[in-house]
C-alpha cells in the first residue's frame, strides 16, 4: 500500500508532493544520487560531438562550452533553489506550474517528455550500431531492441535497480575520462612513460591559426554545437524526490556543478585540442577523442571508446526512460495527464508511465528505421530547442519561486541563487541571445530547430491553454491516485 498525502492546503499552489507522500519510493541511496550527478553531465554528446565544435571554432571552442557551462551553473543554481525547498519528481514543471500556472508546468513538462522520449529512439540507435559491429550476427534494429527492453525492465524493477545500472554506467564514463585527462595532461608534460606524443603541446592552443582561427564570431557558432550536448544535468533533482534525505541531494548536486563542469567538459576538451592540432584531419575523421587516444599510441583506441560510447548511450537511455516516465508521473498527478500515468506498484514504480514513455520510444525508433530523413528529422529537430526552453522556464519560475518561499517557508531557502534576481534576469537574457542568434543560423540548422520547436511548444501551449479554460481554472488535485487504484504488484522475494 502506498501513503496517502495529506490534501494541499486552500491557496497553497498546485506542488508535486515528495515522493514519500505520492507512491514513489525513497529508493535511491545517496552514492546514487553522488553518481547520477556526476555523470548527469558527461553526456554521450561530450564524446560524439565535440569533433564538430572543434573543427569550427579551433581551440576557441574551450570559450564555447565555458560560456554554455556558465549558463548550466547558474540555471542550475536556480533550479537547487526551488528543489531544496521543495523536492518533488516533477522538478521544475512542477515549480513552473506554482510560480506561472498550470499552463507553465503542462506546456514544459509534455515538451520535455517529448524530448526524452525522442531521445530513447537516438542514443537505442547508436548503441545498436555500436554492438552490430561487435556481434554483424543480430541486425541492428535486434540490438535497439535489445537494449529498449533491458533497460525498460530496469526501470520496471525499482527505482534502487535504475540506481544501481546508472551508478556503474556513470562511474564508467567518470572513470574513463578521468583517466583520458591524466594520461592526456602528462602525455603534454612530456612525462608519460614510454610515450613519445611528438604533437602534444600548449602551443597547439595558439600555434595553428591562433587561438580563435575563425574569428570570435565562432565562439557563438561553437555554443549552438555544444548547448545540447549539456541536457542532462537537471537529472539530478528530479531524481532526489526518491532518495532517502531530497533536500541534502539537491544541495549537494547544486553545489558541485561547477567542478563537474569545469573538469570533465573544459578539462577533456583542453586536453583534446593540447594533444593534437585543432585542423587536424583526424579529428573529424575518427573522432575527437579518438584522435587523441590515436596520437599517443595507444593500441585499440576506437573500441576503448566505442566502449565508453556505449556505456554513455546507455546510461543516457537509462536515465531518458526515467526521467521521461517521472514528469508523465508528475503529469499525471496533477491532472495533466491521465490518471493513470500516476499510478504505482508496490515497489513504487509508475509503471503506466514507465510503459508510455517507451511505447512512444520504440515509435519513434521505427520512425529512425522507415523514415530517418522525413518524419524522424523532424522529431529530432522539433525537439531540439527544449533543453533551452526548459533553462528558460526555470529563470522565470525561480523570479516567482523565491518570493513564495521567503514569504511561506523562509527556513527552506538553504539553497540560493547568487544576486537575485538581477543575475537570474542576465541569464534569461542570454538564453534568449542563443535562441535568437540560432535564428540566424542556416550552415548547422539552428534556424530550423528553433522553428520547428516553437511550432511543437506553440501546439502544446495551445492545449495547455484549451485545457484550463475546459476545467474552469480549476485543476485535480497534486496527488497520485487512492489506494484502491493503485496497482498490486507482488514485491519479488
Amino acid at each position: 500500500m502506498t501513503s496517502q498525502p495529506n490534501p494541499p492546503k486552500a491557496g497553497s499552489g498546485p506542488a508535486t508532493p515528495p515522493a514519500h507522500d505520492s507512491g514513489l519510493q525513497a529508493g535511491l541511496k545517496n552514492r546514487h544520487l553522488t553518481m547520477i550527478a556526476i555523470g548527469g553531465v558527461i553526456g554521450a554528446g561530450l564524446f560524439v560531438g565535440s569533433s564538430s565544435g572543434i573543427a569550427t571554432a579551433g581551440p576557441g571552442i574551450l570559450l564555447s562550452y565555458a560560456l554554455v557551462g556558465t549558463l548550466v551553473v547558474l540555471v542550475m543554481r536556480m533550479l537547487g533553489e526551488m528543489s531544496a525547498a521543495n523536492p518533488t519528481s516533477g522538478s521544475f514543471s512542477a515549480h513552473a506550474d506554482r510560480a506561472l500556472g498550470s499552463w507553465a508546468g503542462f506546456s514544459i513538462g509534455w515538451l520535455y517528455w517529448f524530448f526524452w522520449v525522442v531521445v530513447l529512439a537516438v542514443e537505442s540507435t547508436a548503441g545498436a550500431k555500436i554492438l552490430s559491429e561487435w556481434v554483424p550476427a543480430v541486425p541492428q534494429w535486434g540490438w535497439a531492441l535489445i537494449v529498449m527492453l533491458v533497460l525498460t525492465a530496469t526501470n520496471l524493477a525499482s527505482v534502487g535497480s535504475y540506481g544501481e545500472f546508472e551508478f556503474w554506467f556513470a562511474g564508467i564514463k567518470v572513470v574513463a575520462i578521468a583517466a583520458f585527462i591524466v594520461i592526456g595532461l602528462l602525455a603534454v608534460f612530456g612525462v608519460l612513460p614510454g610515450v613519445h606524443a611528438d604533437q602534444a603541446s600548449f602551443g597547439n592552443l595558439t600555434d595553428h591559426g591562433g587561438f580563435l582561427p575563425h574569428g570570435p564570431g565562432s565562439i557563438l557558432t561553437g555554443v549552438l554545437l555544444v548547448v545540447f550536448s549539456f541536457m542532462g544535468s537537471e537529472i539530478a533533482t528530479l531524481a532526489a524526490g526518491e532518495s532517502e534525505d531530497p533536500q541534502r541531494a539537491v544541495t549537494k548536486a547544486t553545489n558541485s556543478i561547477i567542478w563537474r563542469i569545469a573538469v570533465f567538459y573544459l578539462g577533456s576538451i583542453l586536453v583534446v585540442v593540447s594533444l593534437i592540432p585543432w585542423d587536424d584531419k583526424s579529428i573529424t575523421d575518427k573522432g575527437s577523442y579518438v584522435a587523441a587516444l590515436d596520437s599517443l599510441g595507444i593500441a585499440h583506441a576506437g573500441q576503448i571508446m566505442n566502449f565508453i560510447v556505449l556505456t554513455s548511450v546507455l546510461s543516457c537511455l537509462n536515465s531518458g526512460l526515467y526521467t521521461a516516465s517521472r514528469m508523465a508521473f508528475s503529469l499525471g498527478a496533477r491532472g495533466d495527464a491521465p490518471k493513470g500515468f500516476a499510478r504505482t506498484t508496490q515497489r513504487g514504480v509508475p509503471r503506466t508511465a514507465i510503459l508510455v514513455s517507451v511505447a512512444f520510444g520504440f515509435l519513434a525508433v521505427f520512425f529512425n528505421y522507415k523514415f530517418p530523413n522525413s518524419v524522424f528529422l523532424f522529431l529530432v529537430n522539433s525537439s531540439g530547442a527544449v533543453a533551452l526552453f526548459v533553462w528558460l522556464v526555470i529563470c522565470f519560475s525561480q523570479l516567482r519561486m523565491r518570493r513564495i518561499i521567503q514569504r511561506e517557508a523562509p527556513e527552506k531557502l538553504v539553497v540560493k541563487m547568487w544576486l537575485y534576481p538581477y543575475l537570474t534576469w542576465a541569464t534569461a537574457a542570454l538564453i534568449v541571445f542563443v535562441l535568437g542568434y540560432m535564428l540566424t543560423d542556416t550552415e548547422h540548422d539552428g534556424r530550423e530547430t528553433v522553428l520547428l520547436s516553437l511550432l511543437v511548444a506553440a501546439v502544446v501551449l495551445v492545449l495547455a491553454v484549451v485545457k484550463q479554460k475546459v476545467r474552469g481554472g480549476g485543476r485535480a488535485p497534486a496527488a497520485t491516485a487512492p489506494d484502491d487504484d493503485v496497482e498490486k504488484v507482488p514485491a519479488a522475494g
